[in-house]
């Protein structure tokens, strides 16, 4: 498991691992607690090029339907496929077997701190 204070956030309740310029996203045990238990995720295709703020993929629970937005303009370099095949890795390690993608990018993203994510949410 990731140490979630080293991580940065969305407002769309992601987490971004920044590595040089590779974002590493999932989404938060908060955005993972509120959808139920997952049964279905859709990822993008490696390389496939995406725009900060567009919905990239989505997520099936069985109480709704969420929709993964993408924080950094760039390319996916990777998918986890792991959770394509086993959709239970995003409530039971959303923040290390559940990542999603991983994208590179050329301009790194504005995003929340632990402390303001943790604010956003009244944790």
């Amino acid at each position: 498991m990731t140490d979630k204070s080293q991580l940065q956030y969305t407002a769309d309740h992601e987490w971004v691992l920044i590595e040089g310029d590779t974002a590493t996203i999932g989404i938060t045990a908060y955005a993972a607690e509120k959808l139920g238990d997952v049964v279905f995720v859709d990822l993008p295709e490696e390389g496939t090029a995406v725009t900060a703020g567009t919905v990239v993929g989505e997520i099936e629970s069985t109480k709704s339907v969420g929709e993964i937005f993408v924080p950094v303009n760039g390319t996916v370099t990777a998918t986890n496929g792991a959770v394509v095949d086993a959709p239970e890795l995003v409530n039971s390690d959303p923040f290390g077997e559940g990542w999603l993608i991983k994208v590179t990018f050329t301009e790194a993203p504005t995003l929340m701190s632990f402390a303001d994510y943790s604010a956003l949410i009244g944790e």
